[in-house]
């Protein structure tokens, strides 16, 4: 298998590369052959190149604002060049609401200014090798924990007033807190009653009060996900998968890489319906 070959370019009057240069070397890095064009380069030049080179993937570049102009063009000289087998990711400075119109257009993937090159050059590997194993994305919200002083006293709240079925409870011991569990649609709310002083849900009600603690992802290959998490050097509260309630392997993420939010990743048995 040879490498994979990767075109960079700046299409449009943007005058500044720096941030093209890094991914390039970002690329080379991860043993990727990359094209840089240059700055101020034409759809029809880029396309052209693209072809020209034999390359796998054509990564834009677009910090001007008129990406939802430019990135469509390119695609357009792709497919009249008889090209359109050629996949486009793009970056830059691109607004949230800009993603979904160029995703419409024909980009595989818009990488915006948080991304970081390990995970550009993780989806190009997956983009271009598409039969190698794939980390799909998690597949549902499994719960939403929230953290309470005790279950007895607000239960009937989720039973009774929203009509919910209380599941199932459980006390995980390892992490000093009672569960229980009340199914709604796919997903569950998950309660938390801390065991002791020294449960960190009881440290989260003397800092926060009760409320939501984190919302928990339903993965299916965990230690995949954990090992992409740990390579693009994103903080885990856990590297490695722990055990929790209902037989799950559970991992959190530190809510620092997510503004505030604790996502805890779990795996379920296969066959279970949590």
């Amino acid at each position: 298998m040879g490498k994979i070959r990767v075109l960079i370019a700046k299409p449009g009057l943007d005058g500044h590369d720096r941030g093209a240069l890094v991914i390039a070397q970002a690329l080379r890095d991860h043993g990727m052959e990359v094209i840089y064009t240059g700055l101020r380069q034409s759809p029809v030049q880029i396309a052209q190149a693209a072809i020209q080179e034999d390359v796998d993937v054509i990564g834009l570049s677009s910090l001007s604002g008129a990406h939802k102009t430019l990135f469509p063009k390119v695609i357009k000289s792709l497919k009249e060049r008889n090209a359109s087998d050629i996949p486009v990711v793009g970056g830059g400075v691109i607004p949230a609401e800009d993603i979904p119109y160029l995703l419409e257009e024909g980009v595989q993937k818009i990488f915006t200014s948080g991304s970081s090159t390990e995970a550009l050059a993780a989806y190009i590997k997956q983009l271009v090798h598409p039969k190698e194993e794939k980390l799909k994305p998690p597949e549902k919200i499994a719960h939403i924990g929230i953290a309470v002083r005790g279950i007895d006293q607000v239960l009937s709240f989720y039973t009774d007033t929203l009509g919910l079925e209380l599941e199932s409870v459980e006390t995980v011991e390892s992490e000093g807190v009672k569960t229980a569990f009340l199914k709604i649609g796919e997903s569950r709310i998950e309660l938390l009653e801390p065991l002791d002083s020294d449960s960190p849900i009881q440290h989260f009600l003397n800092k926060k009060g009760e409320g939501i603690h984190h919302i928990a992802l339903e993965e299916d290959k965990l230690d995949k996900r954990l090992q992409r998490i740990i390579s693009e050097g994103i903080p885990l509260i856990n590297e490695e998968p722990k055990q929790g309630a209902h037989d799950s392997q559970i991992a959190f993420i530190h809510p620092k890489a997510a503004n505030g939010v604790l996502f805890e990743l779990c795996q379920h048995p296969e066959g279970s319906e949590q």
